[in-house]
Order: structure tokens, then C-alpha cells, then sequence
């Protein structure tokens, strides 16, 4: 629709309004009417008795001044001062009205827009009434009407929040460089006061301290650091007990953060990024991923990742919904439910009383004294149904959610915003009743963390603070808590799993009480958690640990533990935690069945792409609870029950090892160091002599890896000295041991495992029994660890296979039949793991459970006959004659299974029919039921034992 005509001139509107001395009651709708004149659009009175644009909006608690669907929320005040609390005000009507794009606050002498665009920067538009006749000014009113996309920000939140964590940590390293830090060695000084900054930085874009007053620090002595650094303290003691700062009232602001003194002075550089950070847009910041960013900026180690991926707050819903909000939405639904029947006169008169009694019972003229709400005192039923709607704002107040490894407090952000989203629909449903007046009781500190990084501990802190501030303005609340923070000391630094407060006595930490456990804790697989954080703790966790999992188990099953221990204990009601998906696998599924032993898995995701430290990983999430909740669901699907490697189902983790498929399955050799060395190295050290004259074929061997199976072999040999070759004994081999002298031994020296540094010639992990059952044969079987396919290949002997394959001890066609078989791989890709969207093939659970048949020989020798046969077109596919090497390149069994060509199909039904028939079952048999007769064969071997 064309723009009408303008009906008044900027001149005139401009002498008609700015500075006007009317009361707002009189003049506001006059004074809308004109400036819908100003920008040629049409006035309410010409849309009838729709409520697409009209004054005096209604929505619950109030009426919006005006209104026009999909633009704006207005709202008018007498004066600028009064144009803030004019915006709080239109925002809380804004969540009733669809949410506009656009917030106005206008007053006779300023018109303020804010820009409402969901997930896109906050941006503020002040136009005073004389800047209307100039033509951008006119023009961005006028867009406010007739095209409000033209104001949505360029920048989405997200994007704010990575832009100014950048730059924030030019300053931390600027600040790094100072004495101080240096000679304290304190990390937690320098974080503490840089989370002084970010939170003043963040307070003064939101209201909370004076406009302008650290640009004006800044300004003010530009040429004098000292002077900026000293007004600096003096505002930070200011805003610890509240006062005066020049001219300016400074809030009490509290919370320990601006409590005491610190050393620490900005230099002139960091001086002037500071002045940079303040023209950030700090109030648009997204505090779900506040704390991770800014944990990179200040931590050096992670400064790397600052512009890297981050776990956002739909990946942490997730879990918190799920473990926290989904029972006390149902808690919410019964309440609202009883509320209405007791407002439609449908309660009981005797649960009438009842409510009655218990709102007396609280206090009903203390509670009214701080809530203006007026129920009837001569309506039984509506003081019940209030009594009733604050006893669970109550309950909301004293809920409690626990992040045994809180990082910087993402997940606890997105419990505590959750939790006040539902108060807000509580309060909501509140004033749709009439009763007025209420504010939100949840409080920053009903979240409790425990983190072991100084820094991340600081940030969890100003993170809640920020994102509780900021939910507030968001959601229409004026902030007016005194003093503006409080103590959050239910944030803890902290060991969560190993107290070594005395060193000499290991401890196992205790875990505040709280209702619910939310988090993500460490991702470290079993080798790493040793190398990682060295033997003597690993070892005190061990002991503390070991009689309830596996010794050999990934760190976060310390936190699953722990949890489950807590509920066990009645500490905690329900838990959701975050793993690496081998939690359903191997030794860590233990502690899934623990849990399921004394409670039980009602929610879990098998496999989610993740993001850990801006690497993309794999994860599962697992939600469990005493067993009470029966409502479960999988993958998002609803279930009966979920079976302990987070499955459905036949439960393929009853499966059991099986003596008989002992010593035959290996995992290969870990070398931990670079003794792997090329062909032609290789050649020219086998052509070389040695003092004690033994030949270097003692000691270097071909060497096979996963790459060397599924795709073309590498031609990669390696230097191996054995499983008990001393220093002195390897030191005669002479080419060979100057070699990894000078390329293994620097970095084995100081591994944090004191055998490997001790034995720094020798691989890390040494397979000896595999080493012993492989050396008589002339030929064996092996497989990748982690491959898109599963198959097996003939390698030869004398070759030393890598960690990255499994080798079968046997030179037998007819176990390289079982083993390629369609029923083997079928349990192979069930009971094995998964490395990305890569399976993975585990020695104790896929080949170890795995009930091979009793064939007769005739049925042996029709299992190797088809084998054999497979294997020979297989290598005539891979290696025909004639190919040039690029060709040759292409032939690999990866591509040939990608393929599947019509005569490898053929191949394979011939192999699967013969196995089929060793297990006297049919070659049509459905996969379902395949692995269902496993399982039983499987249980019924182990009870035979």
C-alpha cells in the first residue's frame, strides 16, 4: 500500500510537541495520531475494530498504549527519564503481541527505538523530536511504520558475542605481559579482575551504572594509564558498597566480585583496546555461550579456539529439558489444572479449605504486603487457586540443578533461563486471572558448579549474573534487586572426582545435594586420562574407584558414577549427562549398567554430532533417575525401556566373553613414538651391519595398519625391538637405535607414564601375547579397527600389525569364512562401537562374544572352499596385471565394497549360506532374528561355562 500524504510537517510537529508540558494521559494519543500524520500512515480509527493497529492494546496485566501488528509495541512516558522503564514495560507486553520487530518508547521530547529482531543484535535508535526535520532522521521514523525490516541488525548474537570475545583477548594478552602476573603466578588474579571488566563493560550498555561513565574513564586520561587504572579501583570500590563517583550515584552492585583490592593495573595498549571493548554491543552478548568464548579469551591455551565452533543452547536444551523441565512442567500442568478447577468452582469444598488454610498458613497479608495481587477475601475458592500458584513459584524458588563440571556455566545458564521461562508463564497465566503484580523468585544462586579451572569458575559466575540480568530487560521485568548481585559461592573451584587436600590420603569429593545433575564432563578416553594427567592421579582414582568400574573406563564415567551415586544416596532426583558415544561400549558400559542396577535410563540420545573445543565429535547423552520415571524415550522415540548400551530392544550387552573365542583375537601393537619408517629407509638400514654382527632384520619388520587393509598397502616398515630388548641389548643394532634416539626419544623421556619414559625404546603398548600366538604362522587374519565395512583380510606373516588393527592368531579359510560371513558382521557392527559414523570392531565384545558354530567337516570345508573363493576373485579384482599405477591406486576394498558389484554379491550369498548351514538355520533367516539366535547361543555357552 501506497504511503498517504503527510498531514502535519516536521516544523510543525516539531513546534506542536518538543518540550511540551502536557501530562501523558492528555496528549499521548494526540501526539501518535501526529506523528502518523508525520510519516503518510493511515491512524488506528481506519482499520475499524480490528486489533491489527489500535490504542490500548490489552494483554494480561495491562494494555499496551498502541499497537501495530508485526511493526511495534509503543508505550508513552512524560519525560526521557522515564524512557527506560517505558521500554522494560513494552518488551513485557511484546512476548503477548507476537513479538514485533520493534520496541518504541516515546516521550515530548525523545522517541527511542529498539530494534526486537529474534536472535539478531539488540540495536537502540534515539531520534529527539527537533532532529525530525532532518531527512534520515524522518526517514528511520517513517521505516518504523511502513518497512521496520529495514532496521533489522546486520549482526546476529552469536556473532556479537565471537566478535567482542576476540576482542577482548587482545587485552588479556596485552595484560598477560605484566609483572605482576609473572612474579604471582596467579591466574586467578588476573581473572577475577578482567571478569571486573567484562562485567562493567556489560552493566553499563545495560542501565546498570551511568551512561558513558567508562568511556569517559578512558577518555578522560588517555594520556595516563595510571590515572584510568586508579579510577578504575575507585569505581570498583564503589560498586562494591554502592556511592558516589564524581557526580554519578553508583548501584550496590556486591556479588564479591568488586569486593577487595587487586594489583593489577591496565597498560596504555590494553588501555586503548579497553576503549575499543566499550562501544561494543555488550548487552546483546549471548550468554549461552558467553562463558565459553570468553573462557578462550582469557585462558592462553584455548586463545586459539576463540572463533571456533561453541556448544550452543539448543545442544544444551537437550539435556536440560528433558532432566529438569519436563517434571516440573508436568508438576506446572497438575497445578494449573487444579488452579482452573478451583476458579471454575469445581474444587472440593473440603480441598476449598484445604488451599485456604494453607494460603493463611503462609501469611496471606505478609505475602500481600510484597505482591499486589487482591484476591477476595469473602472467595474461598480464588484465595485457594492463589494459595495454590504460590506454593509452586515456591517450588520453582527451590529447585536446585547441579553442573559437577560447570566450565564457564553454559549449561547452568540454560537451566536457570529455563526455569524462569517457566515462571514467567506461571506469572503469565497469574495476571491472565487478574492477579498482578508478580516478579520472577528465581535466583542465580539455586545454581550450583563445581570447576577445577580458576578461570572457567570466574566466568561461570558473571555468566549467570549476566544472563539473569539480561533475561530480566528481555522479558519486560524492571531489575531492581539491591544489592544489584550476590554471593554466588554455590559456584566451586574444584576437583570433582579426587580430593587431594591431603596428598598422602586421596579423597573422593563429596557433591552438594541438588535435585537435578546437568553437564558435560571431561571427554578423555582411558590412554589419554593416564597420559593426560599423569600416573599418581590417575592411580588415587583408581583406588578410590575401582571396586564399582573398570579401571580401564573413560574419565567421564566418574561423573556418571558420582551421579548415580547421588541418586542412589537421595541427594539427587534425576541426572543428564553428556559422553562420548563409547560409553555404550566396552569397559565403559558398566557404568550405564551400575546405573541401571540401582535406577534406570529414561531419556538418552545414542549418537549426536557435537562440538568439543571446536572439534567435531560424536556423543551420546544419557538421562537417568531412580527408576521412577516411566515415560522413556530414545533417539526421540518412545520405548519401553532402553537397554544399557542405549539400545532397544533384545539386550545385546548380555552377551557374554566366551572361553572359547579366548587368545585368539588381538588388538595390535601401540608404539607411541615415530619408530615407523619408510620402504626405502627400511632397505638401506637392512643392508647395514652391526658390531655384534646380527643383521637389522632382528628388529624391523613390515608394519600394517588400518589404512594398509581398506585401502592400498603403504609399504611402511618399523623399528621393533621386542618386548624385553634392554637400552644397551637395542643400542647394538646401531642404524636403527640412532634413529629413534633421535626421533622417539625426546618426547618418551617425558611421557607422563613412568614405564614408557623409563623404556623409551620400546613401543608403548607391546600386545606380547599377540606377538607369541602370531610368530609360528605363516599368514594371519585381520580387520581395521574402525572401517565403513566390515571385512577381513589375509596378512603376512612376520608383519607386526598396528593398534589400529585387529588380528585373528589362525591361518584357517574356514575362520576366515566365519569371520567375512554376513551373521559375524551382523553382531560385529551390533556389539562394536563407533568412532564418528565409523564402526568400530572391539576384540572383547564383537569377536570374543561371538558363538562360532560346530559345523560338521563336510560344513567346515564348505565354509573354506567358498572362503577361498572369495579371496582369490577379491585379489584378482585388487591386483589384476596391466593397470597403471594410478588405476591400481582406485583398487581398494573400501571402493570395492562401495561398489558391490554383482560377482562380489555372488560370492558373499555362497559364503553366508554355507555358514548359515554350519547353524543349521536357513540362508533367508531376517537380521533381526540372526542376532536374536546369537544372543541366545551366546548365554547359553556362558551358562555352560
Amino acid at each position: 500500500m501506497m504511503p498517504l500524504l503527510p498531514t502535519i510537517t516536521p516544523r510543525e510537529f516539531i513546534a506542536k510537541w518538543d518540550g511540551a508540558d502536557f501530562g501523558e494521559k492528555q496528549a499521548a494519543q494526540e501526539m501518535f495520531l501526529d506523528v502518523c500524520g508525520l510519516v503518510g500512515h493511515r491512524t488506528p480509527v481506519a482499520y475499524g475494530d480490528s486489533e491489527v493497529f489500535t490504542f490500548e492494546k490489552r494483554v494480561p496485566g495491562g494494555f499496551a498504549d498502541a499497537y501495530l501488528e508485526d511493526h511495534f509495541v509503543w508505550e508513552f512516558k512524560g519525560r526521557d527519564r522515564q524512557l527506560s522503564e517505558a521500554v522494560v514495560q513494552a518488551v513485557g507486553y511484546a512476548r503477548h503481541l507476537k513479538n514485533p520487530p520493534l520496541i518504541v518508547a516515546s516521550s515530548f521530547e525523545t522517541i527511542r527505538i529498539e530494534t526486537n529482531f529474534q536472535g539478531m543484535e539488540l540495536v537502540q535508535h534515539n531520534i529527539a523530536l527537533p532532529e525530525l526535520d532532518q531527512p534520515a532522521k524522518l526517514e528511520l521514523l517513517r521505516d518504523v511504520f511502513h518497512n521496520p525490516d529495514a532496521l533489522r541488525p546486520q549482526r546476529s548474537v552469536a556473532a556479537v558475542t565471537q566478535e567482542t570475545a576476540q576482542l577482548f583477548s587482545q587485552i588479556v594478552a596485552d595484560m598477560e605481559g605484566q609483572p605482576i602476573f609473572e612474579k604471582s603466578g596467579d591466574p586467578e588474579l588476573l581473572a577475577r579482575y578482567l571478569n571486573r571488566i567484562v562485567f562493567c563493560l556489560y552493566a553499563e550498555d545495560a542501565g546498570l551504572l551511568p551512561e558513558g561513565i567508562l568511556s569517559d574513564i578512558l577518555y578522560a586520561n588517555r594520556q595516563r594509564p595510571d590515572l584510568s587504572n586508579r579510577a578504575l579501583a575507585n569505581l570498583f570500590g564503589q560498586m562494591a558498597e554502592g556511592g558516589l563517583f564524581g557526580a554519578h550515584e553508583i548501584a550496590h552492585f556486591n556479588g564479591d566480585l568488586f569486593r577487595g583490592d587487586t594489583p593489577v593495573e591496565l597498560s596504555g595498549g590494553a588501555m586503548q583496546r579497553l576503549g575499543e571493548a566499550v562501544v561494543a554491543n555488550w548487552r546483546s552478548i549471548e550468554p549461552s555461550i558467553f562463558g565459553t568464548l570468553f573462557e578462550r579469551a582469557l585462558d592462553a591455551s584455548k586463545r586459539a579456539q576463540t572463533g571456533a565452533h561453541y556448544t550452543g543452547a539448543d545442544d544444551i536444551e537437550l539435556v536440560v529439558e528433558p532432566v529438569v523441565m519436563t517434571p516440573l512442567r508436568r508438576e506446572w500442568d497438575a497445578t494449573r489444572a487444579e488452579i482452573e478447577g478451583l476458579l471454575e468452582g469445581k474444587g472440593s469444598s473440603e480441598s476449598g479449605f484445604s488451599g485456604l488454610r494453607d494460603f493463611l498458613d503462609y501469611g496471606l497479608q505478609s505475602w500481600q504486603s510484597e505482591n499486589p495481587v487482591n484476591p477476595d477475601s469473602d472467595n474461598p475458592p480464588e484465595a485457594a487457586a492463589l494459595a495454590r500458584l504460590e506454593t509452586f513459584r515456591q517450588r520453582l524458588a527451590s529447585v536446585t540443578v547441579l553442573d559437577p563440571a560447570c566450565g564457564s556455566g553454559n549449561f547452568l545458564y540454560i537451566a536457570l533461563r529455563s526455569l524462569l521461562d517457566l515462571e514467567r508463564e506461571v506469572i503469565d497465566f497469574a495476571a491472565a486471572q487478574g492477579w498482578t503484580g508478580l516478579t520472577p523468585t528465581v535466583q542465580p544462586n539455586q545454581m550450583l558448579g563445581l570447576e577445577i579451572n580458576h578461570y572457567a569458575a570466574e566466568l561461570a559466575r558473571t555468566a549467570l549474573w549476566i544472563g539473569y540480568i539480561q533475561w530480566h530487560q528481555a522479558n519486560g521485568f524492571p531489575y531492581t534487586q539491591s544489592p544489584i548481585l550476590t554471593p554466588l559461592d554455590t559456584i566451586r573451584q574444584t576437583d570433582a572426582i579426587l580430593d587431594l587436600t591431603d596428598p598422602e590420603q586421596p579423597a573422593e569429593p563429596e557433591w552438594p545435594a541438588a535435585e537435578f545433575i546437568v553437564g558435560n564432563p571431561p571427554f578423555l578416553g582411558h590412554f589419554p586420562f593416564r597420559e593426560s594427567l599423569g600416573d599418581e592421579y590417575v592411580d588415587a582414582v583408581y583406588a578410590l574407584y575401582g571396586s564399582r568400574i573398570p579401571n580401564s573406563s573413560d574419565l567421564c564415567c566418574y561423573w556418571f558414577e558420582k551421579a548415580r551415586a547421588q541418586i542412589e544416596a537421595g541427594a539427587t532426583r534425576r541426572a543428564g549427562l553428556l559422553a562420548t558415544q563409547a560409553i555404550r561400549f566396552q569397559s565403559n558400559r558398566p557404568v550405564l549398567t551400575r546405573i541401571k542396577e540401582t535406577g534406570d535410563i529414561f531419556a538418552a540420545i545414542s549418537d549426536k554430532d557435537w562440538v568439543l573445543e571446536g572439534a567435531a565429535v560424536h556423543i551420546s547423552i544419557v538421562c537417568f533417575d531412580d527408576g521412577t520415571d516411566m515415560d522413556r524415550s530414545l533417539d526421540g522415540d518412545s520405548v519401553q525401556s532402553i537397554n544399557a548400551d542405549l539400545t532397544v530392544g533384545f539386550d545385546l550387552t548380555q552377551a557374554n566373553r566366551l572361553l572359547e573365542n579366548r587368545n585368539l583375537a588381538f588388538q595390535g601393537v601401540g608404539k607411541v613414538g615415530d619408530f615407523d619408517i619408510p620402504e626405502t629407509v627400511a632397505t638401506e638400514m637392512l643392508d647395514q651391519p652391526n658390531p655384534h654382527g646380527q643383521p637389522n632384520t632382528d628388529v624391523i619388520r613390515r608394519w600394517i595398519n588400518g589404512v594398509d587393509i581398506t585401502q592400498r598397502p603403504r609399504d611402511m616398515w618399523i623399528i621393533d625391538f621386542g618386548t624385553d630388548v634392554t637400552e644397551a641389548e637395542a643400542a647394538l643394532y646401531e642404524s636403527p637405535f640412532e634413529y629413534i634416539n633421535a626421533k622417539v626419544k625426546p618426547e618418551r623421556v617425558n611421557n607422563r607414564m613412568r614405564w614408557r619414559a623409563e623404556n623409551w625404546w620400546l613401543h608403548g603398548y607391546l600386545a606380547t601375547e599377540m606377538r607369541n600366538s602370531l610368530a609360528p604362522l605363516r599368514r594371519y587374519i585381520g580387520t581395521s579397527v574402525t572401517a565403513k565395512h566390515r571385512f577381513f583380510a589375509w596378512l603376512p606373516g612376520g608383519s607386526l600389525p598396528s593398534n589400529s588393527v585387529v588380528a585373528i592368531a589362525s591361518d584357517e579359510d574356514y575362520l576366515f569364512g566365519i569371520l567375512n560371513s554376513k551373521i559375524h558382521t551382523l553382531w560385529a557392527f551390533a556389539t562394536g562401537t563407533q568412532l564418528e559414523n565409523r564402526p568400530r570392531y572391539i576384540v572383547s565384545t564383537c569377536f570374543e562374544t561371538f558363538p562360532f558354530p560346530h559345523p560338521t567337516d563336510a560344513q567346515r570345508d564348505a565354509i573354506a572352499a567358498a572362503a577361498a573363493e572369495l579371496n582369490r576373485l577379491r585379489e584378482g579384482w585388487l591386483n589384476p596385471a596391466g593397470l597403471s599405477a594410478t588405476e591400481l591406486r582406485r583398487r581398494t576394498l573400501t571402493n570395492l565394497y562401495n561398489q558391490r558389484p554383482t560377482w562380489l554379491d555372488n560370492g558373499h550369498r555362497t559364503l553366508d549360506a554355507a555358514v548359515a548351514d554350519a547353524y543349521g538355520w536357513p540362508a533367508d533367516l531376517p537380521d533381526g532374528e540372526i542376532l536374536e539366535l546369537l544372543l541366545e547361543l551366546n548365554l547359553e555357552r556362558a551358562d555352560a561355562g
